[in-house]
């Protein structure tokens, strides 16, 4: 049945049962899959480590308890934190290979982006939804890869989604989102920043009732919260879980030295340069005004978005949930209350009613129809930096032994391929001692650096970027042959096999 919205001076409106939420799904899934075969979701290295322990998960029927993967930190105490994301990734690309996990991390984006688009629309107008909308889709094409965070944003906006709504309306959230916190805590480690956002979320509730009200109000959100936390233990990782941001966060060399964690680059333009021109220029003509909490809130995600350039994405996606209702509150207030293009508003507010379930069945096939013929056809591989695979087999076929020292970004990949690690994104389970370690005999900082790490690790050969200031070491290291060399990746061996 189609949607109908009559007005005397036009003709009717008719949309066919179709919303704006689910036109943005649809046009987020296939632009990203318009991508392919360029695939950005696929220029991540972790997302082989994450196949890999998905692989090894599923073949064991357990999470692991110590390092299985590396050859520097063998059993060292390691249990991922995103067990399930990884066993959905393996099964997925066990499944259909890389296209499939290019679509799923598609139909992520799209469906965090169509709840976000369907909350917006409940308090303002279409236009500026569809707006904010696309600030956050900008946002969150920052760090679209296909790694488990991806799977936790849907998780994410309907958690936030949920609690802002609870505190608008002066109730506590209702207790099946906590079912919400158990999947999403054992989905990626960003649950914790969840259990941070009901925390500000509750304050702003809280602080919303009349003085005699809070206490009552204090107590009921607080038992959600105390609630939240319990059910967030409820992963092989127990309490531990909950300490490990903060773990992460005090590794200051690693945060120095891996690309999302450095700040962003404004040397080149960045989404959240033209997220904070837009919000200070509302604020700056008075169209914004948020209460204390929810600002703290959003100078929070800003500063984490500053410090961090993979933060950038969760500040484009909460903040809208965050600002929407006073934003358009606000907005009321201050419109004159013309009208202009009336016929295209009709168009967007009549596209801003929830789609038919007869519109939505149809979208949906028609949609899956063409991710099974698109996707094949269109071939999406990992990006030839991250996967040095000639060397790799150049490497086999000259018989190389003993352990590899690898470049960082090769670690996902070899481990992968059932190769032992030196090194990978587990920047945990490494710690800054090694990672410094690495970074210093790599860079030729210290004279005998490389030559101790070479020794203390048994390397029997080696798989480094072009460029590294120690390949030239080794082609001088008379014990050392240079047996493979191409853009990717060079590969030396140790003449005479291990070191003794």
């Amino acid at each position: 049945m189609e949607s109908v919205i009559r007005d005397a001076s036009f003709p009717a409106v008719r949309t066919m049962g179709i919303s704006w939420p689910l036109l943005v799904a649809v046009l987020a899934l296939f632009g990203v899959l318009a991508c392919m075969p360029a695939a950005r979701p696929l220029s991540d290295p972790d997302t082989y480590w994450h196949i890999a322990a998905g692989q090894w998960i599923l073949e064991h029927g357990l999470v692991p308890g110590g390092d299985p993967f590396s050859h520097s930190k063998p059993g060292a105490p390691w249990t991922t934190q995103e067990w399930l994301s990884e066993v959905l990734l393996n099964a997925t690309y066990r499944a259909g290979g890389w296209s499939a996990l290019v679509a799923l991390t598609a139909m992520s984006f799209a469906a965090t982006l169509a709840w976000l688009t369907r909350f917006l629309l409940r308090r303002m107008e279409p236009v500026h939804a569809l707006l904010f909308t696309g600030f956050a889709a900008g946002m969150l094409l920052t760090h679209l890869l296909a790694r488990p965070h991806v799977l936790a944003w849907p998780l994410l906006a309907l958690w936030v989604g949920v609690l802002v709504e609870s505190s608008d309306a002066r109730r506590p959230p209702p207790w099946w989102l906590l079912m919400v916190m158990l999947l999403w805590a054992n989905l990626h480690g960003s649950f914790t920043l969840g259990l941070l956002l009901a925390a500000g979320l509750a304050g702003d509730a809280v602080l919303a009732h009349a003085p005699g009200a809070r206490r009552a109000a204090a107590a009921r959100w607080g038992a959600f919260i105390a609630s939240a936390i319990a059910v967030s233990t409820i992963t092989p990782n127990g309490v531990e879980g909950l300490t490990y941001t903060v773990k992460v966060m005090h590794q200051d060399f690693a945060l120095s030295m891996i690309g999302e964690w450095l700040s962003p680059n404004f040397h080149q333009l960045q989404a959240v340069e033209v997220w904070l021109l837009l919000v200070m220029g509302l604020a700056l003509s008075g169209r914004v005004r948020l209460p204390l909490v929810r600002m703290l809130i959003v100078l929070g995600l800003v500063h984490l978005a500053l410090k961090h350039h993979r933060n950038m994405a969760i500040l484009g996606l909460v903040s809208p949930f965050v600002m929407a209702g006073p934003m358009a509150l606000q907005w009321a207030r201050s419109s004159s209350g013309g009208r202009d293009a009336e016929h295209l508003d009709r168009w967007f507010r009549a596209l801003a009613a929830p789609a038919r379930p007869v519109a939505i069945v149809l979208v949906l096939s028609l949609s899956l129809f063409a991710l099974g013929a698109i996707v094949p056809a269109r071939g999406p591989v990992p990006q030839p930096g991250i996967t040095p695979e000639a060397a790799l087999r150049a490497a086999r076929t000259a018989g190389v032994k003993g352990e590899v020292l690898n470049e960082y970004s090769f670690g996902g990949y070899l481990i992968f391929q059932g190769v032992k690690v030196f090194l990978d994104g587990r920047s945990d389970l490494y710690g800054d001692d090694l990672l410094r370690r690495n970074a210093v005999a790599l860079s030729l900082r210290e004279p005998k650096a490389l030559a101790a790490l070479l020794d203390d690790y048994r390397i029997g050969w080696t798989l480094l970027i072009p460029g590294t200031p120690a390949i030239a070491s080794l082609d001088t290291m008379p014990e050392w042959e240079r047996v493979y060399a191409d853009d990717v990746a060079v590969v030396h061996r140790r003449r005479d096999g291990v070191a003794r």
